[in-house]
């Protein structure tokens, strides 16, 4: 059973499957054993995040496609519901017509970019998907009547995803039974699927030939593969993951904004976690995604602290400074390339 989950494709490291196995059961607990809202929500930004990642790894590790575009379909996700769940009654039926559309129109870009870009080189291919993204970005921030402008929409979800819903009366170790946890839980069972489903992508025929694009595209399209079809394939599949992430954070944050779906810097941090976790593995993007997604919630908290008991040492105290939290997730990320140069994952595979 497990060999069919995992698609024969297991971590293949005693540490690797180690921290893999800590952070599906610290996901799968979250709710009851890091009780509080921020945790919460850092659990579910978590969940997101490795599905946004995993979908991004299907272009860049797994085919070596360079896109800059991949925050405009998680956008096209969220906005999709975002204006669903705005224009109709708070409803799964408005639900599902919003993610149904962001998804077709998601895939529906994807396959028009791939068509008209993919037969480029790849710096252009990426220039290409960079002024896309941004044409998008200004779209969304522009039409104020439709999407909020800047200031983005807010709207109503169904109740049995809101804190209106109470399960049951008493609480379970301290915590209350409420819609919350339900929508947790289906943003956790959501990705999970996600993943999976993307395993199984990646460790089919169809994903073998894209490895083969990635190492040398001249040889694939020597052997009889239609390369541009399979790059353009690969592209629409991850945009249609993407989207749907874009649906789950929708859902979770109630809240769809360019800041938060379509910003430049949100592509950025795609890239860090891919690298980070390491490329070419979908367990990298569940590594990558949750320690970045922890250290950017909790750094600028633990250097607090530290200054604090540091109070006394001026250069020290003011080298662990709150303020300079990005400074330090910086050096952190330049000390992973360094010390991780295929990332987490390849690195403790390589060792095993």
């Amino acid at each position: 059973m497990l060999r069919t989950l995992l698609s024969e494709d297991f971590p293949r490291s005693r540490a690797l499957t180690a921290v893999v196995l800590l952070i599906v059961l610290g996901l799968v607990l979250a709710p009851f054993v890091f009780p509080g809202i921020r945790s919460l929500n850092t659990a579910a930004t978590i969940c997101i995040f490795i599905v946004l990642v995993a979908s991004y790894d299907l272009l860049l590790g797994y085919t070596g496609i360079v896109s800059f575009a991949h925050t405009m379909f998680f956008g096209i996700g969220a906005y999709g519901v975002a204006l669903s769940l705005k224009a109709f009654p708070a409803s799964w039926g408005a639900v599902a017509l919003g993610a149904g559309a962001g998804l077709v129109l998601a895939m529906g870009l994807a396959l028009v970019i791939g068509l008209f870009a993919l037969r480029v080189q790849a710096i252009f291919f990426a220039m290409v998907t960079l002024a896309v993204a941004s044409a998008f970005l200004i779209l969304a921030s522009q039409l104020s009547g439709l999407t909020g402008g800047e200031d983005g929409l807010t709207y109503r979800v169904p109740r049995e995803l809101s804190p209106a819903l109470k399960l049951v009366s008493a609480k379970v170790m301290d915590v209350r039974l409420d819609g919350r946890i339900v929508s947790y839980y289906l943003i956790f069972g959501s990705a999970l699927v996600l993943v999976l489903g993307l395993l199984r992508v990646v460790n089919s025929p169809f994903g073998r030939v894209l490895q083969a694009i990635r190492e040398n595209e001249f040889r694939a399209e020597a052997i009889g593969y239609r390369t541009a079809f399979y790059r353009t394939a690969a592209t629409c599949l991850s945009a249609g993951a993407a989207a749907l992430a874009g649906v789950l954070m929708a859902l979770w944050t109630k809240y769809t904004g360019p800041d938060t779906t379509l910003s430049l810097s949100i592509m950025i941090d795609i890239l860090l976690m891919v690298v980070i976790g390491g490329m070419g593995t979908i367990y990298g993007a569940v590594v990558g995604a949750t320690l970045f997604v922890l250290a950017k919630n909790y750094l600028q908290v633990l250097m607090a602290s530290a200054a604090e008991t540091t109070a006394g040492v001026p250069l020290l105290n003011e080298l662990v400074s709150p303020d300079r939290w990005l400074l330090w997730l910086g050096i952190l990320f330049v000390l992973s390339v360094y010390f991780f140069p295929t990332g987490i994952v390849g690195r403790l595979r390589g060792r095993a």
